[in-house]
């Protein structure tokens, strides 16, 4: 059974674990707080900043007398679209107005630890009630964005389960060309709750399955003692920029007009797919990276912390609904209206062909790949409700210790790595790679090159490989983006030797 069937059956709901603070309503309060001086010289200390950010309580108002109160930046969902210039400094000052430390992480950038946000590279945290002033290079172009990266567990209304989620969008020096505007849209589930098992089927990814990876986990679970599945999050509301399916405004579109879709998978755990009936999706860009290969697609597919731009042409009128494949997902609110003009009655949905999803399609043809200078062997394996009926995740047999944050790995500046990464267990996992970028080699079976992301999915018994450079010095996270899955040990360290 999978995770979508599940959620529709399952009878054991656990209720939310953890309260938001009544306190951390104060995001609108005036600031009594001085800029941290770290990493920051008088200039900047007296500079004002590009932008601001509060991280408080707001209220999403998801649906028709349906209103979420989570934590999220400054008092919406999403938060505000940053657009930076390539290369060009940038100040941010950070706001925490509530009661915990908060990690603030600018999720694809290449920049340095001190700024990335991440508690297990050394970032220092934003102090409850304090703030943070940051100024860096803002880099890559592309689609980017920002998000918390603290440690959640067993707290439904922490990390990347609540609305602490927003775009970025650094213009490049030279503008692309082929459409007439953009849409940002991000994907967002809320109110999250635990339940038992419902793994997420990755039956939609090109590639086969590898019977001796299968055969780890069927030994695990055969030889342990514990038969029980471990913990999953479902959800219950579904929505794009924070609003359910049929709140809210349409987009409203003309006919021939080209648009640019920038799409980003905010969610904390759930992998999701988009098609608009009657159109395609010309893909210029995975993870804000220009492919060699722009291609039209049918679907999408959009792993956890993902990014996709794709221009659609709108020659097909009518009122339509672009959403989900899932039945269930699309009917708790995962999509949205596009009408256009002069269209009217009640927006359609037809359910498109089943598409795998393949990301050598948009890599280059017997393209040239750099011999790595090592080749680092990577194994992912479960271990069945294993740590108070969540389930454990190992790299390499070890599963990562938030009290000694130890690197696995080391690096030699400037060497290229190859990553050869197995999934000895049937969860999906989107990996992401900390202030540096990847090339993909080979996936689902393939060989290919071309392909720069920060974020993948690695499908459940399937291999793959990624190229990367050791090009920005420090400690460096890897891990994969599922918050469930990295909060239980699914999480390594790199650092330059």
């Amino acid at each position: 059974m999978d995770r979508r069937k599940f959620i529709t059956t399952a009878s054991l709901v656990l209720p939310l674990a953890g309260a938001l603070p009544a306190s951390a309503l104060s995001f609108a309060r005036p600031d009594k707080t001085k800029p941290s001086e770290e990493n920051n010289g008088p200039h900047e200390q007296k500079a004002k900043a590009d932008y601001t950010i509060r991280i408080g309580i707001g209220l999403v108002e998801v649906g028709p007398q349906h209103i979420i109160s989570t934590v999220c930046y400054n008092g919406q969902f999403p938060g505000p679209l940053l657009r930076f210039r390539e290369g060009e400094q940038t100040i941010v000052d950070i706001y925490n107005d509530t009661d915990s430390p908060e990690q603030f992480h600018w999720h694809g950038q290449f920049i340095p630890v001190s700024v990335d946000g991440s508690t297990e590279e050394g970032t220092p945290c934003i102090p409850a009630h304090g703030m943070r002033r940051e100024v860096f290079v803002p880099k890559p172009a592309g689609l980017r964005f920002y998000h918390t990266h603290t440690v959640a567990r067993g707290d439904l209304s922490a990390g990347q389960y609540s609305g602490q989620v927003g775009p970025v969008y650094i213009e490049p020096k030279v503008k692309p060309t082929g459409y007439d505007r953009e849409e940002f849209l991000m994907l967002k589930e809320f109110e999250p709750y635990f339940m038992r098992g419902g793994d997420m089927s990755s039956d939609f990814l090109s590639g086969p399955v590898i019977p001796e990876l299968k055969a780890i986990q069927d030994k695990r679970e055969k030889e342990s003692p514990n038969k029980t599945k471990g913990y999953e999050v479902g959800y219950k509301v579904f929505t794009i920029n924070g609003r359910q399916l049929g709140h809210g405004k349409p987009i409203q579109v003309k006919y021939g007009e080209r648009i640019l879709f920038h799409i980003v998978n905010g969610s904390g755990s759930e992998i999701r797919s988009l098609a608009l009936p009657g159109h395609t999706f010309k893909i210029i860009a995975l993870d804000g990276f220009t492919v060699p290969n722009p291609i039209e697609v049918p679907i999408l597919w959009i792993g956890t912390a993902e990014r996709i731009s794709a221009i659609v042409e709108m020659k097909h009128p009518g009122v339509w609904i672009m959403g989900d494949l899932a039945d269930d997902d699309r009917g708790n609110g995962m999509g949205t209206i596009i009408q256009y003009t002069g269209q009217k009655g009640k927006p359609q949905w037809v359910k498109p062909k089943p598409y795998l999803w393949d990301y050598t399609i948009f890599g280059k043809k017997n393209g040239y790949v750099p011999q790595p200078d090592e080749t680092i062997k990577m194994i992912f394996a479960k271990q069945n409700a294993a740590d108070k009926g969540f389930n454990r995740w190992t790299i390499n047999g070890v599963a990562f210790n938030m009290g000694q944050m130890k690197p696995m790995f080391h690096l030699k500046k400037g060497k290229r790595y190859r990553l050869q990464m197995y999934n000895a267990s049937d969860d999906i996992h989107p990996m992401h790679l900390h202030r540096h970028s990847f090339e993909i080699t080979k996936i689902g079976g393939k060989n290919t090159s071309g392909i720069m992301k920060d974020v993948v999915m690695l499908g459940g018994f399937q291999e793959m490989e990624v190229d990367f450079v050791a090009d920005n010095p420090g400690l460096t996270l890897f891990h994969c983006h599922m918050q469930l899955h990295m909060d239980f040990g699914f999480m390594a360290l790199f650092d330059y030797v």
